[in-house]
């Protein structure tokens, strides 16, 4: 259990203590600044350790937001400080250099050097990054008089403190659709589940649970189950947004949980899109090609999405003319709506979905989403491109080397850059976009099992190596994940829909779909901080390029009718590989807890 160490004198009448309890602390006394130092000495290291100032005056969630909150190694307010066990020996380092000679006053007139105003500011300056969390309304105070305390207290009771809370539980950017009709409501189930002691993670699952029963309802094809099952996504999604309030209310943040609600939310997405093709084959319509390309665009839009952000975030002199119009534009309050609304964000795109499932057949459901998301993503990434070219900016080391991971090149393509590096230094987005364009013209312009497309994976493998040979710094450098994952995807998608064989896009799904959760556990990885998959299982999975020149040899060298089996059995040799592994490491990593999008209290 967490310790709350109370400095200074108690003060008569003070709720402070019953709050610290309230918020899951044990409390100790520590009225001078050796006592505050023997009793850090006494606590494990390994804890979670407090620091208050016993004439703490303020609301309960202003001492939540500094003392609980699990994504800083230290975080304070006013008279409250809280540190995880990394800052640990930096809190008692700090204790032990503010600490004055027994009745000196210190330099502002104090003899209570042990403050945790003041220890914060030491850690501060000694390097320890201390997070100060926006309280807006919320008061946190150390009044030095009975006047003042008197008008802290009036002050904490003009602010409705629940409305706070609930109000900062919910994203301060989002969609429309989520905005206006969903968080209105769903910010109480967060809390009506706080108050039941369930995790956000159990509210996670649940939503994939329901999402799955709503694919199955899909897959019957009956009219009854599109209806059941246009009802049922939008109840998961309602709970995929209760996940992420309640985490926000309750402060339960966690690698592994914003792991979990990213790849349930893809898993949910591409079950009901699987649900759909099963339940239009039980009417007759074979809707796995719209099925196939709804996942490849859906998944090849969200690698532009990360790969731009990961080349962007941390790079200097970052700025442009279009970041600056679109600056301008989202400071009209229709166009933030307009803009947010026409890229089909998920409320939007899930809701879509659901209305067209109950009122319409799955092949119009797929051409819309084709449709949408075409759009949006053409409009998303023009407008990246844009930026990218008249911008300035110099990339860090760390930026390529993301960008670099997210590539997920194989050996295949390590021994091409090796070797043709020499050769082609730079190539970059250029030697990418060739040898991707060229393998899915010759996928499509030639008959299945010609050898045509051998070559033609041959080769793409080659530009793989010379586009990743050097550090990916170029303007147009982060485009280069996401045109890899097109040519990966969409030449499996090419070749199956080419074997013309029952089973065959079917199989090409659950590939697509296997090699998809390894390329978003590999964004997740790199955004917790914890870096990419080790590059044992990129190279035992064979990179992008190997997945590409295996499809097509086997392509090559089976029958139509076998070339299901073969994408099937390595569909399933992926998904043990990346499954089992990725499991492993979420479980166990003890990554830090991320940061979230919550709108200041």
């Amino acid at each position: 259990m967490p310790t709350a160490i109370l400095t200074g004198q108690p003060v008569p009448g003070s709720p402070l203590e019953g709050e610290l309890r309230s918020l899951g602390f044990q409390v100790r006394r520590a009225p001078a600044a050796p006592d505050v130092r023997h009793a850090l000495a006494a606590l494990p290291a390994g804890e979670r350790v407090a620091v208050v100032d016993s004439a703490f005056v303020g609301h309960r969630h202003a001492l939540r937001l500094a003392l609980t909150d699990p994504r800083f190694d230290a975080c304070a307010v006013t008279g409250a400080l809280a540190v995880q066990p990394a800052a640990r020996a930096a809190l008692e380092r700090a204790a032990a250099a503010v600490a004055a000679p027994a009745g000196a006053p210190t330099a502002d007139g104090t003899h209570d050097p042990a403050r945790p105003d003041r220890l914060a500011a030491a850690l501060e300056a000694a390097g320890t990054a201390v997070h100060r969390p926006d309280l807006g309304t919320l008061v946190a105070a150390v009044p030095a008089t009975g006047a003042e305390r008197a008008g802290a207290s009036a002050a904490v009771a003009a602010v409705d403190e629940e409305a706070v809370r609930l109000r900062t539980a919910v994203k301060s950017r989002d969609g429309f659709f989520t905005t206006f009709c969903i968080s209105p409501y769903s910010r109480y189930i967060a809390r009506w589940c706080a108050r039941r002691g369930l995790t956000p993670n159990q509210v996670t699952t649940a939503s994939l649970i329901t999402a799955l029963v709503a694919a199955g309802c899909a897959a019957t094809g009956e009219r009854w189950g599109y209806v059941a099952a246009g009802v049922l996504l939008l109840v998961s999604f309602v709970l995929d947004c209760t996940d992420g309030q309640l985490a926000r209310y309750s402060l339960q943040y966690s690698t592994l949980g914003a792991w979990l609600d990213a790849t349930f939310d893809r898993a949910k997405e591409y079950s009901f899109y699987a649900g759909l093709a099963l339940g239009a084959a039980r009417d007759g319509d074979d809707v796995w090609a719209l099925a196939l390309g709804s996942m490849i665009l859906m998944t090849c839009r969200h690698v532009v999405d990360f790969a731009f952000n990961e080349a962007n975030h941390d790079a200097t002199a970052n700025t442009s003319p279009t970041a600056a119009l679109s600056d301008r534009l989202d400071s009209v309050g229709w166009t933030v709506w307009l803009r947010r609304m026409i890229i089909l964000p998920i409320g939007e795109r899930w809701a879509m979905i659901a209305v067209l499932t109950a009122l319409t057949t799955p092949r119009t459901v797929f051409y819309a989403l084709l449709v949408g998301c075409a759009f949006g993503a053409l409009y998303t990434t023009a407008g990246r491109v844009l930026r990218s070219l008249t911008r300035r900016a110099r990339r860090t080391d760390r930026a390529a080397r993301a960008l670099a991971d997210l590539a997920d090149s194989g050996p295949l393509a390590e021994l091409a850059g090796r070797i043709l590096g020499r050769v082609a230094p730079g190539a970059g987005i250029a030697a990418a976009v060739i040898g991707s364009a060229a393998l899915i013209w010759t996928a499509w312009a030639y008959p299945f099992g010609s050898r045509q497309v051998v070559i033609a994976a041959v080769v793409y493998a080659l530009l793989a190596g010379a586009a990743v040979a050097r550090p990916l710094k170029g303007a147009l450098d982060w485009l280069v994940p996401p045109v890899f994952r097109a040519a990966e995807y969409t030449t499996v998608l090419v070749l199956a829909a080419k074997a013309d064989v029952p089973g065959a896009l079917p199989a090409a799904f659950g590939l697509i779909a296997a090699v998809a959760y390894h390329h978003y556990d590999t964004v997740y990885r790199i955004r917790g901080g914890t870096g990419a998959p080790p590059h044992w299982l990129v190279r035992s999975i064979g990179g992008h390029e190997g997945r590409v020149l295996l499809t097509a040899v086997l392509a090559a060298v089976l029958t139509r009718e076998a070339f299901p089996v073969a994408l099937t059995a390595t569909a399933v040799f992926v998904a043990l590989v990346v499954l089992v592994e990725s499991i492993r490491f979420w479980v166990s990593s003890g990554a830090p807890a991320v940061h979230d999008e919550g709108e200041p209290a």
